[in-house]
């Protein structure tokens, strides 16, 4: 809750598995008591930019038992004589001050227990165990798709080897079929016919022809 002009934390919720707190740039007097009964496991608390302007106001952040950074940059309180040795000594709980520790040694950059990477990590494990079963049941229905589209091929093969096999017989029979015509014709007729087809002509005729 950067900037966003509080006057106070007594409206918070409480959220007993906060671990960072941020509330920067507001402008903050005082009510801190209500950060220890609201959120009792803070280990990070902002306050930077805040109106806080005596040690004193700053007393109930002793019931953080888990509170090992303070931030209170641009606040009144620090300019105060013996400001760092003064806050060390009223919160003992405390690591880092305004991002240093007693010994004036700089803060990493990141703590892995406020930036939530135990969570992080937990939900990434859970993550890639969900990523491969979904791409499992990807794999499954791509198989079954497969599988669907090479039963149609085969149906389409079958289909067309038996229009095939139905075309063989109808033109089978068919010749049967002239082949029976041409036996039920008279002998005479018959030659007559052969000859046609192969573009001669009947002697009998020609004969004929001659007569005439």
């Amino acid at each position: 809750m950067i900037n966003v002009n509080l006057l106070s934390v007594s409206n918070l919720p409480k959220l007993h598995k906060l671990r960072k707190l941020e509330l920067s740039d507001n402008r903050i007097s005082g009510g801190l008591e209500v950060l220890a009964e609201r959120t009792p496991n803070l280990t990070h608390l902002n306050l930077s930019g805040n109106k806080i302007k005596d040690i004193n106001t700053l007393e109930p952040l002793k019931k953080l038992p888990n509170l090992h950074s303070l931030d209170l940059f641009n606040c009144e309180v620090t300019m105060l004589i013996n400001y760092r040795e003064s806050m060390f000594a009223l919160l003992p709980q405390l690591t880092y001050l305004d991002g240093f520790d007693a010994d004036d040694q700089e803060a990493p950059d990141s703590d892995p227990e406020a930036d939530g990477d135990g969570l992080d990590d937990e939900y990434d494990e859970n993550g890639e165990e969900g990523e491969e079963e979904d791409d499992d049941e990807e794999d499954e229905l791509d198989e079954e798709v497969i599988d669907d589209e090479e039963e149609d091929e085969d149906d389409l093969e079958g289909e067309e080897e038996e229009d095939g096999v139905d075309d063989e017989e109808e033109e089978d029979e068919e010749d049967e079929d002239d082949d029976e015509g041409e036996e039920d014709l008279p002998q005479g007729e018959k030659r007559k016919r052969d000859l046609e087809d192969e573009g001669e002509e009947d002697p009998e005729d020609e004969e004929d022809e001659e007569d005439d």
